[in-house]
């Protein structure tokens, strides 16, 4: 059985080894037709003269509207809600009661203590009279004085605990939702309310660790937000005193300027910042740029072949991208074939690019720079 099986794979054998042997005869003629035919021909391609132009340095960012203080009221101390005086989403002014606790207990230890000092009084004075005829001595007299002295101490703690029975406004400003009602008991943790100064609002944003340098205090900024199309101005008061580790931006505040109507704290803004044109940027068309696993590069026409260099790139938009390291003005760069390239493989210009215009370059002739 054994033999009969080989026997049986011979000629299959003998069509792969003839299968293989076409293959390679085959492979040998067309490496040998090649090399005859000569060389591959240069890959043709599109270049791009590098010049310098201005370049309008504008980024747009987001923000947010913030209140110049805002506060959640809570009370000082411990108690029953008595009585409630403010309205939801009022005015109100510095000063103004808002909620008072239940303070009754406090009052009546304060009537306890007027009448112990009354009586302290009247210690003080017999003992002040006794001293001036020598009917006691001084010591008995300073003991007595010291009496209504502590009272009075007693009575001054009394009146501050229930000035904090009084819940009043920090500043003027709108008040927001009642969290509390009268009866409810409440401690310093709880909030009764919160109140907002809208006189003066401020925008914080953050800007890209890059333009950090840019910021000056007293620069104008324009932003817009939702659900309104009027332009707001705003002055930048101050920046974070360093660049945020997780994010690498800078935490920049501005306050709005003009007229603030239709703006509320919380709004989201859109913030465009404009800087001071660079009038020496390098710009390149986006396709000439190939992105690589560690930076960017570039192909450069340099005397027939294509170089590989790396470049840093800068601001951007839809069409062009700023390089600021590796090129300068007068490289010509490739812009089309970039997948048929290789490094160091020769190429022949076709055309030199200039924005929307082209100029054709023929065999021979020098190129023209645009």
């Amino acid at each position: 059985m054994k033999f009969s099986t080989i026997i049986f794979s011979l000629p299959i054998l003998i069509s792969i080894t003839a299968l293989f042997g076409s293959c390679s005869s085959d492979r040998k003629k067309q490496a040998a037709s090649q090399q005859a035919a000569g060389p591959r021909p240069p890959t043709r391609a599109d270049a791009y003269i590098v010049k310098t132009q201005t370049l309008l340095d504008q980024i747009e960012l987001t923000g947010t509207i913030v209140a110049n203080q805002s506060t959640e009221i809570h009370p000082e101390v411990p108690g029953m809600v008595t009585a409630i005086y403010f309205n939801e989403g009022a005015n109100v002014s510095r000063g103004a009661l808002l909620a008072r606790l239940n303070d009754a207990d406090l009052r009546a230890q304060l009537n306890k203590l007027s009448v112990q000092l009354k009586i302290a009084q009247q210690n003080e004075n017999r003992s002040a009279q006794l001293l001036k005829i020598q009917g006691i001595s001084q010591q008995d007299y300073d003991m007595s004085l010291l009496q209504v002295n502590n009272i009075r101490a007693d009575m001054a703690i009394l009146n501050t605990q229930i000035a904090k029975t009084s819940v009043r406004a920090p500043y003027s400003g709108k008040l927001g939702l009642r969290l509390v009602s009268p009866g409810a008991y409440v401690s310093p943790q709880t909030p009764i309310t919160t109140i907002i100064q809208m006189s003066d609002l401020k925008i914080d944003f953050t800007v890209p660790e890059k333009y950090s340098n840019k910021m000056k205090i007293g620069q104008f900024v324009n932003f817009t937000v939702a659900g309104n199309e009027r332009n707001f101005t705003a002055r930048v008061a101050a920046t974070d005193a360093n660049v945020a580790l997780t994010t690498r931006s800078l935490q920049v505040r501005a306050t709005v300027q003009g007229d603030k109507t239709g703006l509320t704290p919380g709004n989201f803004a859109k913030v465009k910042l404009n800087f001071e044109p660079d009038h020496n940027a390098i710009v390149v068309p986006s396709q000439a740029i190939i992105p690589q696993a560690r930076g960017k590069k570039i192909y450069v026409y340099n005397n027939g072949v294509a170089k590989f260099v790396d470049v840093e790139t800068g601001a951007r938009d839809s069409a062009y991208v700023q390089v600021t390291e590796g090129l300068k003005a007068g490289d010509t760069i490739l812009v089309t074939s970039l997948l048929t390239l290789k490094p160091d493989a020769p190429v022949t210009i076709r055309n030199i690019v200039n924005g929307d215009n082209k100029t054709s370059a023929k065999e021979g002739e020098p190129q023209k720079t645009l």
